[in-house]
């Protein structure tokens, strides 16, 4: 059976706990990996590699930083393939969709590739008699990331690569259900001359985590995950003097006004809530329909989700997934099972899906497409994030009474409107509490070059992930006041200094 091990210091390191984690390919449920789970001596073992890598790679120069950023640009690029099988393997998403996620993570490395101009600072001149004021960003030392089963490579790559471009060094914690991806990003890295010991990567559970949490010498910590989860970082790492930025769920609403395509608006919900079996945080898992597009809605949602063909990742045919674990697939059914007992009105129920018939995937994790209707904001199924292929549609009169539903949830990641009228698109983007807003877009993932980051309960601490918030979350800024002496300056003044 392959084994996933930690990589220390530019090497694979030997788990020595004995302690060991179950990689399946949630196609077929067996288990195909066992991954190691590193002991609090090894997670010590890779930062103390971080903290000595720093002492050159902090004062090294941009330009020796970039270039081996462009170097793992392209190797990445030449690799895409290879990766997305990875993450297909032991995620489960289709292999089209993987692709996608590593194109995504590669937008922030080519943002990391041009570092330099994040990084120039600023000068102010003759701010008094022979006075100037210059303000520049350093790094912070060493640095962590945690991330989730969902992006095993794109969420990654969110964040080590801008943390090593500002002269971070990185320990990164993945997921222990598909850590793969993540060893072969850090061995991709090594290649393209990244010096031994500024990426780390350390597999494992909450012994990991809690020792990256309060090592003394692990300066911010980066996470992405659930929000019972987020809120525990942020406190625990905050509480030891960390710089911490925990991005949590998420309860994405899609507001369809009645002047709306709906033909474009139901083509939207089935991509944004079904597309990676729901398993994105970014995921529309609740459409708002407004006014009387209720009814003709919910049919082209089923009429549409109906013809979905799920299977493999790994089969070019499939468009959905299974899930990533049989535990999962079967909390994810739940909210199904519910959902009438509930008020809610099941237009599709996915739960009976067994899988594409082939005895090779009896044992996998699989579901089918579920599509609830006239959903009550008391439901589990509306209250809580599912993160499966579950839609909800909620019912609103107007306008104001869809956005105050919207506003009410404790969540605020990102949303979406879809109409016609540049008017009330507009109100929208102003008035909606979310970090992320979509206009006739489902999914509002920004580009590279802005920032990834939600509101409320989706996001704990000041930054968001990557863009300029992600410079200044793995950088600290510093301002430099000098004056160079004239030989006719002298004399001693006590008086608060002040411009003149």
């Amino acid at each position: 059976m392959k084994t996933v091990n930690h990589w220390i210091d530019g090497k694979s390191v030997e788990g020595t706990s004995g302690t060991y984690g179950s990689v399946t390919d949630p196609a077929t449920g067996a288990v195909t990996t066992r991954v190691a789970f590193a002991t609090a001596e090894e997670v010590d073992a890779a930062v103390a590699a971080a903290k000595a890598a720093y002492a050159t790679w902090g004062g090294s120069s941009l330009a020796q930083r970039t270039a081996v950023l462009f170097r793992y640009r392209a190797l990445l690029d030449a690799h895409r393939d290879e990766l997305a099988r990875l993450i297909t393997a032991e995620h489960g998403k289709v292999h089209a969709d993987a692709l996608g996620e590593v194109a995504r993570g590669l937008e922030i490395v080519e943002l990391a590739c041009g570092i330099t101009q994040q990084l120039k600072g600023e000068l102010s001149t003759q701010v008094s008699s022979r006075v100037d004021v210059s303000a520049i960003r350093q790094p912070l030392g060493v640095v962590a990331g945690i991330t989730p089963f969902n992006f095993p490579a794109m969420v990654p790559m969110w964040m080590f690569p801008l943390a090593i471009a500002c002269g971070n060094t990185f320990v990164l914690k993945p997921s222990e259900k598909d850590p793969s991806p993540a060893i072969r990003l850090a061995e991709l890295a090594a290649e393209a001359g990244l010096p031994d010991g500024v990426l780390n990567v350390v597999n494992g559970d909450r012994i990991a985590v809690d020792r990256l949490l309060e090592h003394p010498d692990v300066a911010a910590v980066s996470f992405v995950g659930s929000t019972p989860i987020a809120r525990y970082i942020h406190t625990t790492a905050s509480a030891n003097g960390k710089r911490v930025q925990a991005l949590g769920g998420a309860k994405n609403h899609m507001l369809v006004l009645p002047d709306a395509d709906l033909d474009a608006a139901a083509d939207a919900a089935v991509s944004a809530a079904y597309g990676s079996a729901g398993e994105r945080c970014m995921a529309i898992s609740a459409v708002v329909a407004v006014g009387g597009t209720g009814d003709e809605l919910v049919a082209k949602i089923r009429e549409r989700a109906e013809k979905i063909k799920i299977g493999p990742g790994d089969d070019p045919t499939s468009e959905m997934g299974p899930l990533i674990t049989r535990a999962h697939r079967d909390k994810v059914a739940s909210y199904v099972a519910g959902a009438a007992a509930q008020g809610a009105e099941v237009v599709l129920d996915g739960t009976a899906f067994t899988g594409p018939g082939s005895a090779e995937y009896a044992d996998g994790h699989w579901i089918g497409l579920s599509l609830l209707d006239k959903v009550p904001t008391g439901a589990d199924a509306y209250r809580d994030e599912i993160f499966g292929p579950v839609l909800c549609v909620l019912r609103a009169g107007t306008y104001e009474e869809g956005l105050a539903l919207i506003n009410a949830s404790p969540w605020g990641n990102g949303t979406a409107i879809f109409t016609r009228d540049g008017g009330m698109a507009r109100r929208f983007q102003l008035e909606v509490e979310a970090g992320m807003v979509g206009v006739n877009v489902p999914i509002p993932v920004p580009v590279g070059y802005h920032s990834f980051g939600g509101w409320k309960h989706s996001l704990f601490g000041d930054h968001h992930i990557y863009g300029n918030d992600g410079v200044r979350f793995y950088t600290r800024g510093k301002v430099v006041t000098t004056r160079w002496p004239d030989p006719q300056d002298g004399g001693v003044d006590l008086g608060f200094p002040h411009h003149r």
